[in-house]
């Protein structure tokens, strides 16, 4: 497990920390955060890029002053950082030509054929496409054998219609070969689709970590919530609460009646506006001078007949309700 205590960093006016995060033994780690939150940053201080106050410890060693070469962590840059004067194979063996690595023979053959990149080994590198490059920059970390795998933005320079198999090569990474992964994102889906466990940075702070479906379904904060995409945040005095509690509710679990549902909230509302499309019509009410957006699949909309300005209940389980903890602030039942 990685262990990091009170880290702080401190780059011009930029501050990271002081924060603190365990990433468990066997995990795919996902830190997900927008461009300048600090994610690389703090990447590069957990492979010991950075000079950093507070604690790292792995696998109860603290590792704190060591220097990168010591740590035995793979790292794979945004820009895949491979040796463009090697082949392929070379790149994927640069390790093994510094230092002697266990059953690298068989562990080469295992691993270009997991990718998928047999019948590239002998390709320059200029000619690879990004997604190739990708591949080969996993490739290359996994046959160093590290102790824990970092991913800088690795799908960024990824044509979207590879990624979704790269993700999944990744995905099987930390069960086939017995290594941890710190993925760090901007990317929802790269999240939704990886993560065992989510960290969510925000200036510098880790603002929520957890079990992914617990971080990415029942946000903390106003901000996480918000940060997270969640379209209806409002105050909790139109489920009969006080005005102060905030909750949000996923536009498809609303669903529309002309008579009150046996269902724990119904709310009175007048239908503002209709958007149709393809497969799912989007239709926005409004209740005490709130919007509430909706999702409504093509046959039940067909078979309620919904109209513009009309007056129904927009009704929802209790199990949908996300109850947010903070106060309600100006804009926040946008």
């Amino acid at each position: 497990m990685l262990e990091i205590k009170e880290l702080l960093l401190k780059r011009g006016e930029f501050t990271l920390g002081r924060l603190s995060l365990n990433v468990p033994e066997h995990s795919y780690f996902v830190i997900l955060g927008q461009t300048g939150s600090g994610k690389t940053m703090l990447l590069e201080s957990i492979a010991g890029l950075q000079q950093i106050e507070g604690a790292i410890s792995f696998d109860g060693r603290e590792i704190t002053q060591l220097p990168p070469e010591e740590r035995g962590f793979g790292f794979v840059y945004q820009d895949f950082a491979l040796f463009p004067n090697m082949r392929v194979r070379e790149n994927i063996l640069f390790a093994s030509s510094l230092r002697a690595i266990e059953d690298i023979e068989e562990l080469f053959e295992d691993v270009t054929a997991f990718l998928g990149i047999k019948d590239i080994l002998q390709r320059s590198i200029t000619h690879l496409s990004g997604g190739e490059k990708q591949r080969v920059a996993i490739a290359r970390a996994i046959c160093s054998r590290p102790k824990l795998l970092l991913l800088d933005e690795p799908l960024s320079a990824v044509d979207p219609t590879f990624r979704t198999s790269i993700m999944i090569s990744l995905k099987q990474i930390v069960s086939r070969y017995g290594i941890s992964i710190i993925h760090v994102t901007h990317n929802f889906r790269e999240a939704t689709f990886l993560a065992d466990h989510i960290a969510i940075m925000m200036h510098g702070k880790i603002v929520q970590s957890g079990d992914a479906e617990e971080v990415l379904h029942r946000p903390m904060t106003l901000e996480v919530a918000k940060f997270l995409g969640f379209r209806n945040i409002l105050p909790g005095s139109l489920l009969g609460k006080s005005p102060q509690r905030l909750f949000s509710v996923n536009p498809n679990a609303v669903l529309f009646s002309r008579t009150r549902q046996d269902r724990e909230y119904c709310i009175e509302s007048t239908i503002e506006e209709m958007v149709i499309q393809a497969d799912l019509n989007k239709v926005i009410v409004t209740s005490s001078g709130h919007k509430l957006y909706a999702k409504v699949p093509k046959n039940m909309f067909e078979k309620l007949h919904l109209q513009t300005g009309e007056t129904l209940y927009a009704c929802m389980a209790d199990k949908d309700i996300v109850w947010l903890p903070e106060a309600i602030d100006a804009g926040a039942g946008r």
